[in-house]
């Protein structure tokens, strides 16, 4: 296992350092006069020398790239070029609001998934039809649409739940759990849908294998083969696909925090990428490739742990 393991910490390293440097690449390296943009056309060419050279923006972009990484490994990704905060500082001040979505989301999501997919694998009526329609429905309906529909209908007409705004949990928790309903409720819909449906298919599958008649004739009750042999057996298959709904679900994100104004990680992404703050943009990826990076690899571990075959392969 511990084998295992080190291999999948360092196949995250060595993807986080790529795609990094990707990112750093295209970034930097798009033929236009950055400096010239953050003064605007009325700057006169000296003083537009004199903000590339401020910025570091006239050496070479390897060694740009160097420099770049040389303080990134020590949590030191630079300054906004417009408030002149610490980009670590920036995306911390707005991570709770992201983690707490994205948590609720994924706790949500494996809850309603594991327990409508062995509902509907063992139960082969209308509970089993009524999955098969949310996953449709999940993936046909993108998550704003269901965002713009909860906030239309539950904050602005029916006033239960706040339009728009974050309470930190410390601050006072049900406020925090009102403000992130609605946000919460627009992800859930589509993540637990495709892993649902996944789960579904993966329990159908085990219970026609032998060792689950074998386990009946022995005596054994339906209840403990499904919770403790089919469930296991069934489960890392939607584990995988939980974890690419992860991915998917950071993007969705970004649109929900928008649509319910939420000061997050997906708010400053925008607000960053609209004004040409790069380092800060640089830095949002870099962390959401990090956070990508910890979800794949805590699913990795349970999905070893539940099925060692998968640790040989």
């Amino acid at each position: 296992m511990l084998v295992f393991l080190g291999r999948r910490i360092l196949s995250g390293a060595i993807l986080l350092v790529v795609i990094s440097a990707l990112t750093f690449t295209l970034i930097f390296s798009t033929g236009g006069n950055i400096a010239r943009t953050l003064l605007g056309d009325y700057a006169t060419d000296g003083q537009v020398a004199l903000k590339a050279q401020e910025l570091g923006l006239d050496r070479p972009l390897v060694e740009q790239l160097v420099n770049w990484f040389t303080h990134a490994v020590t949590g030191d990704f630079g300054r906004s070029w417009f408030t002149s905060e610490p980009v670590t500082q920036a995306i911390m001040g707005r991570l709770p609001v992201t983690l707490s979505i994205v948590f609720l989301v994924m706790t949500i999501s494996v809850v309603l998934s594991v327990t409508l997919g062995l509902l509907a694998a063992t139960k082969r009526g209308l509970v089993d039809r009524a999955t098969q329609g949310l996953a449709i429905f999940g993936a046909a309906v993108p998550g704003f649409i269901v965002a713009i529909v909860l906030v239309t209908t539950l904050a602005l007409q029916a006033r239960i739940f706040p339009a728009t705004g974050f309470v930190p949990f410390g601050q006072d928790p049900a406020a925090w759990a009102l403000s992130l309903f609605l946000p919460v409720a627009a992800l859930v819909v589509g993540t637990v849908a495709a892993s649902a449906q996944q789960i579904r298919s993966s329990i159908i599958d085990v219970l026609r294998r032998d060792y689950v008649r074998t386990l009946r004739s022995r005596g054994l009750g339906e209840r403990e083969i499904l919770l403790k042999h089919v469930l296991r057996s069934a489960s890392p298959p939607g584990l995988t696909v939980l974890a690419l709904q992860f991915v998917g679900l950071l993007g969705g994100t970004v649109i929900v925090e928008q649509v319910f104004s939420l000061p997050g990680i997906g708010f400053l992404a925008v607000q960053s990428t609209t004004r040409g703050d790069l380092p800060v943009v640089l830095g949002v990826v870099v962390f959401t490739v990090i956070m990508v990076i910890l979800i794949n690899l805590a699913i990795d571990v349970l999905v070893g742990w539940l099925n060692p075959k998968a640790r040989i392969s």
